[in-house]
């Protein structure tokens, strides 16, 4: 694919590193099914969010409570007291200790953790969404038993769609703020770049501009909000933000100065009229139905158990939101839209997920300001 417009790694304040579908606020309230004797046979654990972070948790949330509402297995949920390993081990421990017979675990944080746990509880499902185990000083070392399994999404497909509709709606200086620079969050904007790029190519056009960055965090911060602020009056005219919560500060920064924003995970048009899409995962449907196949016999079928799979917009994992009320694009028409889908979908339009070859990783026009 011709490089037809330049990215610009654009440096922010000193910031803090941290860790960190559509929804609806009345999912994420109910924290568990009733249980007579106290105990849960599903369990969730969130990262360092919560449940109602109206992103990728909730979503996850919402998967979990579906099906235990479906199948009549209770479940419930634990929030960490503190963002490390050693607690989310802790609060897995205290779910097993109180019934579970699958742990669902959001997010890379885990990896680390269901590396650990999941030869020490053989006796119990691990579903492990964004990552897969391995120890802390070795990525590379990824091992998944047969207690475990591993869904990753082509976040990279989501990001395509969102690049390309942004770009053929007629907006050429754009922004990516990531979370930070975790394989989901670099997909999804190695994937926006793409997308925009091959707008670029349809239009015929070469004066595109991303300024893209990682934030170091995945919730609000002052100093967010004071750099995209900074952007948005230097001209950039649409963020796409990638990080959990920092839409927050991303949107407010838009809301004062007229610019927009591309939202992530979920559906967050209902967060603000500024929010023009959204590049989704439709994770509460991912979670429901891999729970849906292990509780057919309590336990990971063969092809799923020890395994990690790669969802994409063929099994409808990836999307861009078209109701009419999230449908914000004037001249991106939705049959547009359709027909790109289908391209993803049947494999015509080749979009790179490897972090490590894409140029847009490695081959940038650095321009720090």
């Amino acid at each position: 694919m011709k490089k037809l417009f330049s990215v610009m790694m654009a440096a922010l304040l000193p910031l803090t590193l941290v860790g960190c579908g559509e929804s609806s606020d009345s999912s994420a309230t109910t924290t568990s099914s009733t249980s007579d004797d106290g105990k849960y046979q599903i369990a969730m654990i969130t990262d360092c969010g919560n449940i109602d972070d109206r992103s990728f948790n909730q979503t996850t949330w919402e998967g979990v409570k579906a099906y235990g509402e479906e199948s009549g297995k209770s479940y419930t949920y634990y929030r960490p007291d503190e963002d490390s390993a050693s607690s989310r081990e802790e609060f897995i421990g205290k779910a097993i200790e109180n019934g579970a017979k699958v742990v669902v675990c959001p997010g890379f944080l885990f990896e680390e953790s269901i590396y650990k746990l999941q030869d020490e509880y053989p006796e119990v499902s691990f579903l492990l969404i964004d990552g897969q185990p391995h120890p802390a000083d070795d990525p590379a070392d990824i091992k998944i038993a047969k207690n475990t399994h591993c869904i990753q999404v082509r976040e990279e497909e989501s990001g395509f769609l969102a690049g390309y509709g942004i770009v053929k709606e007629g907006y050429k200086n754009l922004g990516f703020c990531g979370g930070m620079a975790v394989p989901a969050v670099v997909r999804f904007g190695s994937g926006f770049i793409q997308g925009a790029e091959y707008a670029c190519e349809e239009l015929g056009i070469d004066d595109v501009k991303i300024r893209y960055m990682y934030s170091g965090v995945f919730w609000p911060t002052d100093d967010l909000y004071a750099n995209m602020n900074a952007w948005y009056t230097d001209g950039v005219e649409v963020i796409f933000s990638c990080g959990g919560g920092q839409f927050q500060s991303v949107t407010k920064a838009a809301e004062s100065n007229d610019g927009l924003v591309i939202g992530v995970d979920v559906n967050q048009a209902h967060e603000s009229p500024v929010m023009i899409t959204s590049a989704m995962k439709n994770s509460a449907a991912i979670t429901h139905d891999a729970l849906a196949m292990w509780g057919e016999n309590d336990a990971w079928p063969e092809g799923l158990a020890g395994e990690s799979a790669r969802l994409s917009a063929k099994e409808n994992a990836v999307c861009l939101p078209t109701d009419d009320a999230s449908w914000r694009f004037e001249k991106f028409t939705k049959d547009e839209y359709n027909e790109l889908f289908d391209k993803v979908v049947n494999g015509e339009i080749e979009i790179n997920g490897d972090i490590d070859d894409h140029p847009a990783v490695k081959l940038v026009e650095v321009d720090y300001q």
